[in-house]
């Protein structure tokens, strides 16, 4: 979602208007901080009190850094969604480090360096800039990867104006790959970004449907449906030769993922008896334009072609959960089908994604892939942003196709309006003979469309209130129909409390000050996002 400061004033916050400026920042003076830090092979605590308060910095309390010998120490945080450096962009801190914590004779400088958080190996594909430092002073140090020189640990990764993945930013002090010590203390860090460069294209960055399949058993049945009726007579299209299931054996969420399970076994369903079994699930939200991120790990065998993939939400398709809702109103292509990743087990490190519509369909022509090493031994993350202009589809932040007819009709472009998700795993005929079993496994799913940064909190739908807003301790909730539970997001889209609600209120004295989003989901399992301010 859009970042803002944290700390502006309440008259600022209620004039706040959508503008191209993406601010994070940190001062340290709050118990809790704003960001996530972590820390690698190293200590850290993000509220120390200032140990050198001068003029340089007069801060009460400041973030330190005890390096205490760790091979390589760092400290850090993960981001959501992800850094915007194709504009005018600027990271900044201060730091102060006293020549008497350091042993040994590094280079006394500090690095930042930005990361896909979501890779096996984070640091395979790390750019950084490093800058020297001067002891026993506070000092203002900015990170440009515009216009300073930067270190892309693999020389194939694009420069990172051009990345989409970077998710993780890490500070190290006096380098790496050395037993030495160092402490340091940091204070006002932030991140300005001019998000402006390409006027009129969106920036799609709250998070309105998620599952992080964090729960053991069945898919969500809020959030899912099990497509099985065979809709050609007696079997799937594309010559697909399995059966469609609702059982566990085909779809379980354990151990923090999604498995959709094809199997080997002879299977009776509808009167008709196959040699397969796999599932098909459908999205039960359905949305129009937005970003996509699935993270993914990807099935093995000949003959098997796992999807993540969207139709029209008017789709005529029996059996499908929209066309059981009344929705039925258009067949298939002139829907349109956004393919964001297929993969066929006959090529085995290839995806590809694609585009059907009425002018181009089947064996279309709109489609594009690229070469993922590992693709069924590690989770890649697979993304489509949906414009009204164009379609981009990308795997782990590189982007391999992007559709963008000169002439949108209803032909070349049936996208303006609900598309819905399906996750499924086809068997083709040419299924190796000694296939047992092989699981398409998703370790979430996330969906973003453009924030609405108002703070007028007008009510949706005249159903519910929020009040007091700002809020000091206890948030009351006002509704016509009962909310049962709630979900509150900072504003980098990280999750920081969920519960069952209680009494129509909720304690936030432990919340940070700032500004904050809330979900509700009522007793019909509809959603409602407000904001609030924590004073």
């Amino acid at each position: 979602m859009k970042i803002l400061n944290l700390f502006f004033t309440l008259s600022f916050i209620l004039s706040l208007t959508i503008s191209a400026q993406t601010d994070i920042s940190e001062d340290f003076e709050m118990p809790t901080p704003n960001l996530p830090w972590f820390a690698d092979d190293s200590f850290i605590d993000t509220h120390q009190a200032n140990p050198l308060q001068n003029t340089d910095n007069n801060s009460g309390y400041v973030l330190i850094y005890q390096d205490i010998g760790g091979q390589f120490a760092n400290i850090g945080f993960d981001y959501t969604p992800t850094f915007d450096l194709s504009n005018t962009h600027e990271f900044s801190l201060k730091i102060y480090v006293p020549s008497t914590s350091i042993t040994g004779n590094s280079p006394n400088q500090i690095s930042l360096k930005l990361q896909n958080g979501n890779l096996a190996a984070p640091w395979s594909t790390q750019t950084e800039i490093i800058k020297p430092i001067v002891l026993d002073q506070w000092q203002t140090i900015t990170f440009d990867f515009n216009t300073d020189n930067y270190i892309n640990l693999d020389p194939n990764s694009p420069p990172p104006s051009q990345r989409i993945d970077l998710n993780r930013l890490l500070l190290q002090v006096n380098g790496e790959d050395n037993s030495n010590q160092v402490t340091a203390y940091i204070d006002d860090f932030s991140f300005t970004s001019n998000d402006g460069g390409n006027p009129g294209e969106p920036v799609f960055n709250e998070i309105v449907w998620q599952d992080e399949f964090n729960y053991t058993g069945p898919v969500d049945d809020t959030k899912w449906f099990h497509q099985t009726q065979l809709p050609n007579g007696n079997s799937w299209f594309n010559g697909e030769i399995q059966h469609y299931t609702n059982r566990i054996e085909n779809a379980e969420v354990s151990n923090g993922t999604l498995k959709i399970k094809a199997k080997a076994e002879t299977f009776t369903d509808q009167g008709v008896t196959k040699n397969y079994t796999s599932a098909r699930l459908n999205s039960k939200f359905a949305f129009t334009y937005g970003r996509v991120e699935i993270r993914a790990k990807l099935p093995t065998g000949v003959g098997t072609w796992p999807a993540l993939w969207t139709l029209g939400q008017n789709i005529d398709e029996d059996g499908g959960y929209w066309d059981n809702q009344g929705f039925d109103t258009t067949p298939w292509p002139a829907t349109g089908e956004l393919d964001i990743m297929e993969h066929w087990g006959d090529n085995q490190d290839y995806v590809s994604s694609a585009i059907h519509t009425p002018s181009s369909f089947g064996g279309t022509v709109n489609t594009g892939g690229q070469n993922v090493n590992n693709a069924s031994t590690q989770f890649h993350l697979y993304t489509m942003k949906w414009t009204p202009d164009f379609i981009r589809f990308s795997v782990d932040g590189v982007t391999h196709y992007t559709y963008n007819p000169a002439v949108k009709d209803d032909s070349t472009w049936p996208f303006d309006l609900p598309q819905y998700i399906l996750f499924n795993v086809a068997i083709l005929p040419n299924i190796e003979s000694n296939f047992t079993e092989s699981s398409l496994e998703i370790d979430f799913i996330r969906i973003y469309q453009e924030e609405n940064l108002s703070v007028d909190d007008q009510e949706i739908a005249n159903t519910i209130k929020l009040y007091p807003n700002p809020v000091n301790h206890t948030l009351n909730i006002q509704s016509q129909t009962p909310v049962k539970q709630y979900y509150i997001y900072n504003t980098l889209g990280n999750l920081i409390a969920e519960e069952d609600l209680k009494n129509n209120n909720i304690n936030v004295s432990q919340l940070s000050k700032g500004f904050y989003i809330i979900k509700l989901v009522d007793q019909n399992q509809n959603i409602h996002t407000q904001k609030f301010i924590k004073q």
